[in-house]
């Protein structure tokens, strides 16, 4: 199995530190706001990696953190006049209920950054006693970037032309402009606790620093997130792991591809800002889902209606090629099987994998018009290597006429309708067989001819 490492930038033969065992750690969300689709894009993402894991004979120890104390959750708890609890409470239940919709399987561990408070602090220490750290004035510790030999290695810049960057915060208290804060002291009224230095709250990047060591240890195999937090999240993590365990901290470093509104980035400020729950308001989780696999797990996605609208398209294909067949075991090519580890094992290639999918697909279609009794068998391979990326776990009836409680006819009506059109083909009053197939046009009922029968579908659900 290969896996794109960003530390080494280049694809590596992945090898566990234990043989049977992968140890995962992907940095999960602040809490202050419903996930967006750039949220969703990572969580579907280490979602697939974790199942593909799993279904290739690995036990996978996967940690996913929530950060529930941070500058943006104190403001927001402010502006809505609630205490933080309650704030939280609310959009960490609104988080499992989004992911659950995509489909996204829970982590088997949630660390909350306000539950490791003592061992935030116990890390913060032993980096003041090894002289990475130091208390400045102003009641905050702060980190000593360049008393760590490799910082810039995960994102490969250089120390002197960081000096310059837009993302490092000037504070007069820091004695260099790129030292960060491990550790910020409490103004009046905001949630603190005690610490050697006073009364305070941790830093973002020291949270996931104690977090992912505590769960996994000084070192493990994995460790995820967006394509944003390469810099200075990760790199500031790398940073003070390392500095307090003397331990290499992660083997393989991955992120997600961003994702691109209409091929902007996506932005409250240009107005193409979309929560999870408002995309699932106009469309199925599974055709989003399959949005966010259709591409590499690395590579750019754009949201767009066209894309969903193919994204759809696809998903129909699929589950016309399951309708009317009962699957079952039985023998399949091994070839599907392979090719589609291979796309897998090749970096969790999903859009190569889905290539595969679609071949079979196009085999089941032939199949059952030409040898029936295979049918059932390259179902439920279909059936089961969709599984794997957390797709095709419909009745695909229920996929294909989802909306029909929207329409204004039932879907006796509909298969009556439908009926009378066979009738009439079949007494050759195709002017009048054309007119019910226009009628039922008109409704966004589309009509599907095969062998088997006519069924029908949703347009555009």
């Amino acid at each position: 199995m290969q896996i794109y490492n960003t530390l080494t930038r280049r694809k590596e033969t992945f090898t566990p530190l234990d043989v049977s065992r992968v140890r995962m750690y992907v940095c999960g969300i602040t809490v202050y706001d419903y996930c967006h689709i750039g949220h969703a894009r990572v969580m579907v993402a280490f979602d697939m990696i974790t199942r593909y894991l799993r279904w290739r004979g690995f036990e996978v120890d996967y940690v996913r953190n929530i950060t529930d104390i941070d500058d943006k959750i104190l403001k927001r708890a402010e502006e809505n006049g609630e205490p933080i609890a309650a704030l939280t409470a609310r959009m960490i239940d609104a988080m499992h209920e989004d992911e659950g919709r995509l489909g996204v399987l829970r982590p088997d561990r949630e660390p909350r950054a306000t539950a490791h408070v003592d061992d935030i602090i116990a890390m913060v220490q032993r980096l003041v006693d090894k002289g990475y750290a130091y208390p400045a004035a102003n009641g905050d510790v702060y980190y000593r970037v360049r008393r760590f030999e490799g910082y810039g290695k995960l994102s490969n810049r250089d120390l002197d032309d960081m000096r310059s960057g837009a993302r490092i915060e000037v504070e007069a208290a820091k004695e260099d402009p790129l030292d960060f804060v491990l550790w910020k002291a409490a103004k009046p009224g905001e949630e603190s606790w005690p610490s050697p230095w006073g009364e305070g709250r941790p830093g973002w990047h020291i949270e996931c620093s104690a977090m992912s060591t505590c769960c996994l240890g000084d070192t493990f195999d994995i460790h995820g997130g967006g394509p944003d937090l390469v810099f200075p999240h990760h790199e500031n993590e790398i940073a003070q792991s390392e500095a307090a365990t003397g331990q290499a901290y992660v083997n393989t470093w991955m992120h997600a591809g961003a994702v691109r509104v209409d091929h902007e980035k996506m932005s409250k400020s240009l107005g193409n800002f979309f929560t999870i729950r408002e995309v699932l308001e106009a469309h199925a989780p599974e055709v989003v889902r399959y949005l966010l696999l259709a591409s590499h797990y690395r590579s750019p996605i754009n949201y767009a209606p066209d894309a969903l609208g193919e994204a759809r398209r696809s998903l129909e294909r699929f589950y016309n090629a399951l309708q009317g067949v009962t699957p079952a075991e039985g023998e399949v090519a091994a070839h599907y099987r392979e090719r589609f580890v291979a796309a897998m094992d090749d970096d969790f290639n999903t859009a190569e994998a889905l290539a595969v999918l679609f071949d079979l697909a196009r085999e089941l279609n032939r199949t059952k018009q030409e040898a029936p009794q295979r049918a059932p068998a390259l179902a439920y391979e279909l059936i089961s290597l969709g599984g794997v990326l957390g797709l095709f776990g419909q009745a695909p009836a229920d996929f294909l006429q989802a909306g029909a409680g929207q329409l204004p006819m039932t879907e006796e009506e509909i298969e009556a309708r439908i009926e009378a059109r066979a009738q009439a083909k079949k007494a050759k009053d195709f002017a009048t067989a054309d007119g019910i197939r226009d009628e039922l046009a008109a409704l966004g009922i589309v009509l599907k001819d095969s062998r088997e029968g006519t069924t029908w579908v949703i347009e555009g659900s």
